[in-house]
């Protein structure tokens, strides 16, 4: 989202990118201030907002927005829970979609695949722990492909450098080139929830509230079913 003068200036992972600016539009729809969100790498998202950075408002994972408050970056008790979203398999457009229904065929997959490709996200690093419990960390090591920062798993897997492509079904929808299997099973789920917070710099917390608010209601589900999410 570009910059607006005077706008409540947000920041945000790439996760959530698509369904904020939807969230973003409904809520100019309805007469609320103006607000532009940068959507970067979580990671760098976190660096920045500890370094000071002036927001209005931070959306990130949960325990990112938490670490933030205890920091004293974001305001003590302004944190709200706003969506979840559940990580899924991608292949090449066209390809055979692996069987992922149990967590031994997701393992099989992963074993045979010759390319895995994973975030720097939340994701990325409960899939990492989920190698590494099954035993088969350093055996795939050498195929483990890391999306830079910002950069969509997916392109990683429409451009051949992943055979599987594990991320937030968020940021896999919409992308060409790639099909979507489906998500991980529930033995494995991989469930990340994303909350915002008012950002301690902010000389406008009471709009960023209110847009928290408003994003937090009943009436921003449907949005947020759309991109992928399921709301909290």
């Amino acid at each position: 989202m570009g910059t607006v003068f005077n706008a409540l200036k947000g920041i945000s992972s790439m996760a959530t990118r698509q369904l904020l600016a939807e969230l973003v539009a409904d809520w100019h729809a309805q007469g609320g201030e103006p607000v532009a969100i940068e959507s970067v790498g979580g990671v760098d998202a976190a660096r920045r907002v500890h370094g000071g950075e002036a927001f209005d408002v931070v959306f990130l994972a949960s325990g990112a927005i938490a670490g933030l408050e205890a920091a004293g970056r974001v305001l003590a008790g302004s944190r709200v829970d706003l969506m979840c979203s559940s990580t899924a398999v991608a292949v090449l457009a066209g390809a055979a979609a692996p069987d992922i229904s149990s967590e031994e065929a997701v393992r099989a997959a992963v074993l045979a695949a010759s390319g895995i490709g994973y975030s720097t996200g939340p994701s990325g690093v409960a899939l990492q722990a989920l190698f590494a419990r099954w035993g088969i960390a350093e055996q795939i090591r050498s195929r483990l492909v890391q999306a830079r920062p910002g950069v969509p798993v997916a392109s990683l897997v429409a451009n051949g450098e992943a055979a599987l492509g594990f991320q937030q079904l968020s940021e896999l929808l919409h992308v060409p080139g790639i099909t979507v299997v489906g998500t991980l099973p529930q033995a494995i789920a991989i469930d990340t929830v994303f909350s915002a917070g008012v950002a301690a710099a902010s000389a406008r917390a009471d709009a960023a509230r209110r847009l928290l608010a408003f994003m937090a209601a009943p009436g921003a589900a449907m949005a947020k079913r759309r991109q992928g999410m399921e709301p909290v």
